[in-house]
């Protein structure tokens, strides 16, 4: 940042730029998501260094009641699951690890969210509710194995039950979930929340939770409904299009839930390769959620896909990172640095195969 105003005061010196054109190239500078105060780029850094800085920076953020919060104070329930389940991939526990703290706290802060209907979360709080709650399914089903405090695994597998429970209420007549529940929302859906859920509930039965097999044979047939001849998934099963991040999240999703052979995967893996095989490909919204997903998808397939894929998204994202005092963050997005951080530490740190969720 200092260097790009000495270069903006030069010129200006030479009188080769207007006294206007000076103060708006500030502003841009400003604006442009590349500088925050006391951050400086982290490019000279390997994966390992932007892993553990990364790591460190979440710890660092993580509020004295155990959660995080998006931009403005947004999204605690699902930015809190994202936060954590990327300390999980460490390999730290609730109870050993350098970030044992953490995910202990971050534990806490959820099973307090969770509500008597099974929702895990506040309507009043929690905008797009759903999304907090899948979220949350999908890292407490990873912590249940490893949390050795009895009294407290009887306590997350019950709030998981009620999860479970509630996600089967909350699905529409289509077989999707909306950023609400079927009845708070008029019965919409839309497939980013229909993902989230389906992952969540695949991790609750992979860590024993009981979990009705007509929930995902309805959402598995809603994903086979909004996806398109080309093999691009749609916004919606109401329309909306073909969407890049949304395919990717759906390819996951069916991974997830076992259908590896599903006749549709072939034509979606084909749309996905085709807008996120170029990793410097940003002609599509949401590219950090997109390659949330897609890094899954490229991770299940292994062999020279995922070596080439790997080395791409690895070399991309550490270039993206910056520093700050308390360690190495992603600023890019309007969701905010949390968000951000949390699934571009989940990308980087897959190939470790940490978690049942992701494993192949």
């Amino acid at each position: 940042m200092n260097t790009i105003l000495r270069n903006i005061e030069a010129l200006a010196d030479r009188k080769t730029m207007s006294s206007i054109l000076v103060p708006f190239l500030l502003i841009a500078v400003a604006q442009s998501g590349s500088w925050h105060p006391d951050t400086t780029h982290a490019a000279s850094i390997d994966v390992q260094e932007a892993v553990e800085g990364g790591l460190d920076w979440l710890a660092a953020n993580q509020s004295r009641r155990g959660n995080w919060t998006a931009n403005e104070g947004r999204y605690p329930t699902a930015m809190t699951a994202l936060a954590g389940t990327a300390l999980l991939l460490e390999g730290s526990t609730p109870t050993q690890g350098k970030h044992a703290d953490s995910i202990a706290q971050a534990v806490d802060y959820l099973v307090s969210r969770s509500r008597p209907n099974g929702l895990i979360g506040d309507p009043k709080t929690d905008d797009r509710y759903t999304y907090g709650h899948g979220f949350s399914m999908l890292f407490l089903s990873q912590v249940l194995g490893e949390e050795e405090d009895l009294a407290r695994r009887n306590e997350v597998i019950k709030v998981l039950e009620r999860a479970v429970e509630f996600s089967g209420r909350a699905q529409t007549k289509d077989g999707g979930w909306g950023y609400v529940s079927a009845k708070d929302g008029n019965d919409f859906d839309e497939g980013s929340t229909t993902i989230t859920q389906v992952q969540g509930l695949r991790g609750c039965r992979n860590a024993g939770i009981s979990v009705p097999r007509e929930t995902i044979d309805r959402a598995i047939a809603y994903i086979h409904k909004c996806t398109m001849p080309d093999g691009g998934v749609q916004y919606s099963s109401k329309g909306g299009g073909g969407r890049p991040a949304i395919s990717a999240a759906a390819i996951a999703c069916l991974f997830n839930a076992g259908e590896y052979d599903d006749t549709h995967v072939p034509r979606m893996l084909t749309y996905a390769e085709k807008h996120l095989g170029n990793i410097a490909n940003a002609g599509f919204g949401h590219w950090h959620y997109a390659h949330y997903y897609y890094s899954q998808v490229m991770y299940r397939e292994g062999g020279q896909k995922w070596s080439d894929y790997r080395r791409q998204i690895e070399k991309r994202l550490v270039a993206e990172a910056t520093k700050d005092r308390a360690g190495v963050v992603w600023q890019q997005g309007y969701i905010g640095p949390v968000y951000t951080t949390s699934t571009n530490l989940t990308i980087l740190q897959l190939n470790a195969g940490m978690l049942p969720i992701y494993q192949r």
